[in-house]
């Protein structure tokens, strides 16, 4: 197909889509239905690299506008395997196949949203979409954090997002068989409890406001989406935000520090964080069937820039964001308990001034500059079920969760994050689907920035806004629990409490509870 035709194509679905779109939003994963446990089980959420927006398995053919018959896009959330065997998992259980056929097709969810519908009365009409080549998903999210002690000032904040989040099957609509449009819009307002309350610059306590901050239709993901050779590769295109598809799991989004991705990871540019998107790509394979790779190339800009996803032309390019992830997904012992390891690189090509800021003049014989230089970043994230409840999917049960990220420290604000936690399902009696979840995290300031605000305070200068001291480390411990009260509907408890608020020990460590209300149209 030629690029002048893709183009045009793209233009018309844009059009149709502001005569057909409410506001709307992705997560940092996407749906699909799976075969139901027990009444009311929760809808599965399927990882965010499998597919970064909603999948729907295929169904009978449909007969276009133009008389013709075309079968839906095949969902990539079932990559094919490029060799129909495993690798290491072969190791774990010599007597069976570790990965199970219908292992592969168990849902890896959580309910970071809502699971079901709140009116359940629209399913014809959304079936009746789905079939014709359109489906959608509505949600709304909001947190009320309140700080009770220590930081700065006791106060709350409240922040919401609501989401709307399409899938354009372009086979059945316009005859491109095997092509998908996936749009995202969203309308996030509300206050922040770290710059509120706690005195904290540098980790959002809260998960929906960000840097877009108050939006009335933020256009986030818009792209397309493609498989090839019997669904074997699977590739997007277009505005895409990278932690729906990298350095992320369905597991750390229902902590809302760590959604979408570990702070280190979205504290600097390069990695385009939810819902800030950016012009790129993603190759996927599965070399075997327990190994996935992913890579692709990414525009980098400032952050800041473009606030509210639409305006394009406005954003400038700094270099190239060059990330690779393997997943290793293993499924052990006799209950099939499954796993999700990753290792993960990414070449960030900007050339980046060091951290040191502003060098006082009594200084300046003794510290110097560096070079500007490209920014490199390394991770491990694992998740590991530990034991089953409630069915053979592959959130029937408990896990324990860990990694840890490395930046180039002279050119990070963050050189490295450690983590460790659990979320456990059914923990309490006669509560089979709620689930509960803590989370200890580390923080370690570049050491450049500290050296530079050292400098800056022996000189009697100012170590920058925000900052009483040179910074070094900070930590947080988040709880939460959340309860399916209804289909569709979600209330979640959390609890926070951090140390070393502004990565100082001058604020007083603080501590956090509040209420996260999820629904889903």
């Amino acid at each position: 197909m030629s690029r002048p035709r893709f183009l045009k194509i793209l233009l018309q679905i844009n059009i149709l889509s502001v005569f057909t779109t409410l506001p709307l939003t992705v997560h940092a994963q996407g749906t699909a239905p799976v075969l139901q446990q027990a009444p009311h089980q929760p809808m599965v959420r399927l990882l965010p690299s499998t597919s970064a927006g909603v999948s729907h398995p295929a169904s009978a053919a449909q007969h276009t506008a133009t008389g013709k018959s075309h079968p839906a896009a095949p969902s990539a959330d079932h990559l094919g395997a490029i060799f129909d065997t495993e690798s290491i998992s072969s190791l774990l259980n010599r007597n069976n196949d570790a990965l199970r056929r219908s292992d592969l097709t168990a849902g890896y969810y959580v309910p970071a949203e809502a699971f079901g519908h709140l009116v359940p009365q629209l399913s014809p009409y959304r079936n009746w979409l789905t079939e014709r080549g359109f489906s959608f998903e509505f949600s709304y999210k909001g947190e009320s954090m309140a700080n009770v002690g220590g930081g700065i000032s006791k106060g709350m904040s409240y922040a919401h997002e609501l989401t709307f989040n399409t899938r354009w099957d372009l086979g059945r609509l316009l005859g491109l068989d095997g092509w998908i449009l996936h749009a995202v819009m969203m309308e996030r307002a509300g206050r922040q409890i770290s710059y509120d309350h706690v005195g904290e610059h540098r980790i959002l306590l809260s998960e929906v406001y960000s840097l877009s901050g108050h939006a009335a239709a933020h256009l986030a993901d818009i792209y397309v989406e493609k498989s090839f050779f019997n669904n074997r590769v699977n590739i997007n295109i277009g505005r895409i935000t990278l932690t729906h598809t990298y350095a992320t799991s369905v597991l750390l989004c229902t902590f809302m520090v760590q959604c979408s991705a570990p702070p280190a990871i979205k504290a600097d540019e390069g990695w385009s964080v939810y819902p800030k998107a950016t012009w790129g790509g993603t190759l996927r394979i599965k070399p075997t069937r327990d190994l996935t790779l992913r890579t692709g190339v990414y525009k980098v800009g400032p952050l800041t820039e473009n606030p509210s996803g639409w305006a394009w032309g406005s954003e400038t390019s700094t270099g190239v964001m060059l990330p690779i992830e393997l997943t290793w997904e293993p499924f052990i012992g006799k209950d099939n308990l499954p796993g999700h390891y990753k290792l993960g690189f990414g070449h960030d090509t900007s050339p980046y001034a060091d951290r040191l800021g502003t060098i006082p003049a009594m200084f300046a014989h003794d510290v110097f500059h560096d070079a500007n230089k490209s920014r490199d970043t390394f991770y491990i994230e694992a998740d590991q079920m530990v034991y089953r409840k409630g069915g053979q999917h592959q959130m029937a049960g408990g896990y324990v969760l860990a990694g840890y990220v490395h930046n180039t420290p002279s050119v990070s604000t963050f050189s490295d994050q450690v983590y460790v936690g659990a979320s456990l399902l059914g923990i309490i009696p006669r509560r089979p689907f709620d689930r509960f979840g803590v989370m200890y995290s580390y923080y370690q300031m570049s050491p450049a920035i500290t050296l530079g605000q050292r400098l800056r305070q022996l000189a009697g200068m100012s170590m920058g806004a925000f900052v009483n001291g040179p910074q070094t480390h900070s930590a947080i411990l988040e709880a939460y629990y959340g309860i399916p009260i209804h289909p569709g509907l979600v209330v979640q408890p959390e609890f926070e409490y951090m140390m070393r608020p502004g990565e100082t020990s001058i604020i007083p460590n603080a501590t956090l509870i509040g209420l996260k209300v999820l629904g889903n149209l």
